[in-house]
């Protein structure tokens, strides 16, 4: 095979006289005269006027015929083609009988037809068609296209005009057809017209090239057909042509039969030379035309050649092409290569042919998999299905295909879900991979064991596990079959052992494939939707509610007690139960097997202290309280009684302990409990609730999770104690005072925090959570007690507003988090209780209050958008969002920007101050100059008229700022006012320059250059940007410094 060209053609063969440039021009003068020009053709017999004309009384074939004949005859052939497509077959047979007569007016008919289907007026006479030359045509026809005389029918929206496409291919297509007996083969008409198509393809004029690739691929497929037709001609007469011979008697019945196999084959060598013309002319040239519709088209076409006509185009002289082409820029190409490959592969009798082609290019088929177009990448995956059908790629070539199990599209997912079912589990394409056949090779048990040797790769990752049951979950039966995988679990089948990897993964597939069987998705989709499923599924759904209940009924509680011990299989295994059918307990009469689901459940709770068997083991209890009914319903509330109750008990057995002097793992675990309860409902813990904070007040070197659980706890009852005030009817005067007491004793707690960092233990990674959760929940608290919350109502008593020497220091112990490192926050610390990274969550925390006005935003507003750009993309976005909200609510942005670039700039002044490395100190005034970007970037478009006065404002003050203490702060101009001076109109701007320049009057700036240098800068820059182009350079002479 040929090497493949180094860079790919991006002009026309012609397009090489004239610039790029001229050829664009062309086609946009071609493409905006296409817009206004209606031929008279069109306005004469338009196709709305063929349909008014016919009689709508019923008639008889015969009669419709006739008029169909004489409606023909009227029309020209361009008006057919774009108007009524029923009257081509006609149209043809009545041209190729006006051909037969006499052939040049035909041709010449042909030919006109041709150019105006183009979209180029230009008629041939008969008589003189031997005397024209096709290049003095050809660039006749670029002059219309270039004085814009050219309509481009086939891009046309017009409605008239919707099947010009279709209707062309099939005039061609019928043609061929029509002349496949004679004038198919007289080396006049069609040569004359490939050669006009092929000159076409080659111009500058984008809808040249457009439609005469479309008619000339056309001309190649029909072609084919004839092609077809006679070669099975041939093979006929050869058959007749050797029975006759084996008569061994010559006579005239041999000599015809030998006559007739000569002419065929002469037809079928003269269509095939046709077929090469039009390939060497027109494709290889257009499949890599600047327009992806064209090469689309181009290879589309070879696809369908190549399958349809194997003798001739399966051949590396062709198929190269579809290889160069699966690294097209256009995705549209790569996809039609790719699915022209499909198809290729999918007949057996091609694929010894193909051993070269797909050595050379099986690497890149598999690259393909992983295309940027999502679309592609799906095809591609079933191309190397194909492969691997035929055993054309070794394993050893599949790892990076694997990887893309857990990609994020979910269609490409699917379909290596698919790939990997079908070769590695069905192992569809190699029987001989298993040594299994037939029954054994297709039962759940194998699909099983092979499913779990898949999983082994992604055991110490539970997320990426799922990733992988997700993908092929569809697919795989086994996957349903319940019965099987928790016999397996059970040990009831002597012929497969597992060990503690798989029954985990196990484990995990039976609880995702659960969820999966009754509608629930087991991996988030991109945009956070809630599935919509219609009445037919969800009935499905139910059904497998039934069958998944009906399973388990006996057997659910034996896997419990099995794996009870196990916190890696617990959560899962518990999990379950809330995808039951309940009711079908009482309906078995074996309401004994529910509570003995509680119960074990209620163990669980109590044998483990990690966040995911907790929150499974909370959830499945109140699922059972929520959802069950009758006696069920009862079992289960008294349940979730005896839980809340032995809870207690606990965390006072673990007070005590503590108070004793005994270890806190008790505590600790037990506080986990009791969150993890209380994040879901209430619970009623008045009578700990003191002694909770007097362990909290008296012992301050408690380990910091221990106080993390005992200020969230203490921190959700508080919020459901103000829940049910809010809630109830009446609130008595104890009730409300108990609140407040406890409310204030919180606050106590979480103050003293601030008020002594060194408690935290600041630099430390336990001791920075910790520094986080009282952030949170400070702010949180702040939240939820906020004055507006309760002004105007009985409960006013209940507003609370923190002062400013509170929220300095809040925000001074915000800022530690959000200044620690990224290696600190990824060093070796348990966070198993952490949603997000420290910085991300106090900067919520801060902003919320801000968002809906806990706290003063005058203080806390500017320092948090003066950490905009300072700590990544997460923080960015918080700020960015909070911005957003504050100009909804007509704040006083202006105001809040300006404070927030004196802070920001206040920091590059203590950085100078403290520090002699030029790197930090230039890394803290290139922030400040980002942060005055993306601030002053809030106002765009329109806004920039509608908030001059307030970006004026910022201007006038940030510059006052700079010189109150002059030269010291002028960097404040260069670093923070002058992007926001770019979103003025220039009037602004002079009065800006003239106002600076007064500042100056009786300053001698030679005594400190290097302090005046900014504001010379300033200056510089306004008058040299802003004022260069606005004829009004006289005006500011004056401000041109010596």
């Amino acid at each position: 095979m040929e090497d493949q060209p180094l860079a790919p053609e991006t002009t026309t063969r012609r397009s090489k006289r004239k610039t790029n440039g001229a050829s664009t021009e062309n086609q946009e003068r071609t493409s905006d005269a296409s817009d206004q020009m209606e031929p008279s053709g069109q306005r004469e017999h338009s196709p709305d006027d063929f349909e008014e004309i016919r009689p709508k009384t019923k008639r008889s074939r015969a009669s419709e015929g006739t008029a169909a004949s004489a409606q023909s005859i009227e029309l020209s052939l361009i008006e057919v083609i774009k108007g009524n497509g029923k009257l081509i077959p006609q149209v043809v047979k009545l041209w190729v009988e006006r051909y037969e007569k006499d052939a040049k007016p035909a041709i010449a008919e042909l030919l006109t037809m041709l150019f105006e289907a183009c979209g180029a007026k230009y008629y041939l006479q008969g008589e003189s068609l031997d005397e024209i030359d096709v290049d003095d045509v050809v660039v006749a026809l670029v002059n219309l296209a270039r004085r814009g005389e050219v309509e481009d029918y086939q891009s046309s929206k017009r409605k008239e005009l919707k099947n010009f496409k279709d209707n062309l291919v099939s005039f061609w297509d019928n043609l061929v057809v029509e002349c496949q007996n004679g004038p198919l083969f007289d080396k006049v008409l069609f040569d004359k017209c490939m050669d006009y198509i092929i000159a076409l393809s080659c111009t500058p004029p984008r809808v040249y090239r457009q439609v005469a690739s479309l008619m000339g691929l056309q001309l190649v497929t029909s072609f084919i057909s004839v092609a077809k037709m006679l070669g099975a001609q041939r093979e006929t007469t050869q058959r007749q042509l050797n029975a006759e011979k084996k008569k061994r008697v010559e006579g005239p019945r041999v000599e015809s039969l030998n006559k007739r196999l000569s002419m065929t084959h002469k037809n079928i060598t003269d269509l095939e030379d046709m077929m090469r013309k039009i390939f060497t002319g027109l494709f290889v040239h257009r499949y890599r035309d600047i327009d992806p519709n064209i090469r689309m088209s181009c290879i589309q076409s070879l696809g369908v050649w190549i399958l349809s006509y194997p003798s001739f185009f399966l051949q590396d002289l062709y198929l190269k092409y579809l290889g160069w082409t699966l690294n097209d820029k256009s995705a549209s190409v790569r996809k039609s290569s790719v699915l022209a490959l499909q198809n290729l592969y999918e007949v057996d009798d091609n694929v010894p042919t193909l051993g070269l082609f797909t050595e050379r290019f099986s690497n890149r088929m598999i690259e393909l998999a992983d295309d940027i177009d999502v679309s592609v990448a799906v095809c591609a995956i079933g191309l190397v299905k194909q492969l691997l059908r035929h055993q054309l790629l070794p394993d050893d070539d599949l790892g990076p295909l694997y990887d893309l199990l857990i990609d994020d599209p979910p269609e490409i997912r699917r379909a290596i879900g698919e790939l990997v079912y079908d070769h590695l589990i069905a192992q569809k394409f190699n029987s001989s991979q298993s040594g299994l056949k037939g029954k054994d090779n297709d039962s759940s048990e194998v699909h099983l064991g092979r499913m779990l040797q898949i999983l082994r790769e992604f055991s110490a990752d539970p997320i990426l596990s799922i990733y992988v049951i997700d993908d092929v979950w569809e697919y795989m039966k086994a996957m349903k079959d319940w019965k099987c995988i928790i016999s397996m679990l059970l040990d009831e089948n002597p012929l497969i052992d597992l060990n503690d990897d798989d029954a985990t993964n196990l484990i995990r597939l039976l609880s995702a494939s659960v969820k999966k069987a009754v509608g629930e998705r087991i991996v988030p989709a991109s945009d956070n939707r809630k599935p919509y499923y219609n009445k037919a599924q969800k009935e499905v759904f139910e059904n497998n509610k039934r069958e998944i209940t009906r399973a388990m009924m006996k057997n659910y509680p034996r896997l419990l007690r099995k794996f009870m011990a196990d916190k890696a299989k617990v959560p899962s295994l518990i999990d379950i139960v809330m995808h039951m059918k309940l009711e079908l307990y009482s309906l078995k009469r074996d309401e004994k097997s529910f509570e003995t689901i509680l119960q074990l459940v209620n163990d669980a709770f109590f044998k483990h202290g990690e966040k995911e068997a907790l929150r499974s083991c909370v959830k499945a209890i109140k699922f059972c309280s929520a959802e069950s009914q009758g006696e069920l319903q009862d079992s289960a509330r008294k349940n979730l009684k005896d839980v809340e109750d032995k809870l207690i008990a606990k965390l006072k057995s673990a007070i005590k302990a503590v108070l004793d002097g005994d270890d806190e793992y008790s505590l600790l675990v037990n506080l986990k409990r009791l969150y993890e309860l209380q994040l879901s409902k209430a619970v009623p813990i008045e009578s700990l609730y003191e002694d909770l904070v007097m362990i909290l007040h008296t012992f301050r070197n408690l380990d910091n999770e221990v106080v993390s659980f005992l200020l969230l706890n203490l921190y959700l009852y508080l919020a459901w104690s103000l829940h049910s005030i809010i809630n109830a009817e009446t609130v008595s005067e104890a009730s409300l005072a108990s609140l407040l007491l406890k409310r204030n004793t919180l606050f106590e707690e979480l103050e003293y925090f601030l008020n002594s960092p060194s408690e935290v233990e600041e630099g430390s990674r336990v001791g920075n959570q910790l520094a986080c959760r009282v952030c949170t929940i400070l702010a949180e608290m702040w939240c939820l007690f906020r004055m507006t919350n309760f002004s105007s109502t009985k409960l006013s008593r209940l507003g609370y507003c923190p002062d400013i020497p509170v929220l300095q220091k809040f925000w001074k112990l915000c800022e530690q988090q959000l200044n620690i490192s990224d290696e600190t926050e990824d060093e070796d610390v348990n966070k198993e209780y952490i949603e997000e990274t420290n910085r991300d969550a106090v900067m919520i925390a801060a902003a919320k209050l801000i968002a809906i006005d806990s706290v003063p935003k005058e203080y806390l507003g500017p320092e948090i958008i003066s950490h905009f750009v300072m700590h990544g993309t997460n923080v960015a976005e918080i700020v960015k969002h909070l911005i957003t909200v504050l100009k909804k609510k007509d704040e006083d942005v202006s105001t809040i920007f300006l404070e927030a670039l004196k802070r920001a700039y206040q920091r590059h002044a203590v950085e100078i101050s403290r520090s002699d490395d030029k790197s930090l100190t230039e890394k803290s005034f290139v922030e400040c100059k980002e942060l005055s970007s993306r601030l002053s970037g809030t106002y765009v478009g329109a806004a920039r008229n509608k908030h001059r006065s307030d970006i004026l404002k910022t201007v006038k003050e940030g510059i006052d700022y700079a010189f109150l203490d002059a030269p010291k702060q002028l960097s404040f101009l260069e670093c923070a006012v002058l992007h926001f001076v770019s979103k003025l109109p220039t009037p602004d701007i002079l009065d800006i320059l003239k106002d600076v320049q007064i500042r100056t009057d009786n300053v001698n700036m030679d005594e400190d250059p290097s302090g005046w240098r900014p504001f010379k800068s300033f200056v510089e820059t306004l008058r040299e940007k802003y004022t260069k182009n606005e004829g009004i350079q006289g005006t500011i002479v004056f401000l041109t410094f010596v």
